[in-house]
């Protein structure tokens, strides 16, 4: 296995254990106030713009700047 496929693997496995997380604590806390998961259009823009500046936080890892 080349590091492309194992790099494409491990960013696939870890996209998908952290959605499965993300999916149980909605799930929890929506059994806790007895209610079903609603996702506002507020709270959508605010994970939107959370998970592209995790993005761009993986991005600035792989390519540090130099000087």
């Amino acid at each position: 296995m080349n590091w492309k496929t194992k790099t494409l693997l491990i960013g696939a496995v870890a996209g998908a254990i952290t959605g499965l997380l993300a999916s149980y604590i909605l799930i929890q806390r929506a059994e806790q106030q007895e209610t079903t998961p609603k996702l506002s259009s507020g709270e959508g823009v605010k994970l939107g713009l959370g998970i592209l500046g995790l993005l761009r936080l993986v991005t600035e890892l792989a390519n540090p700047k130099h000087g």
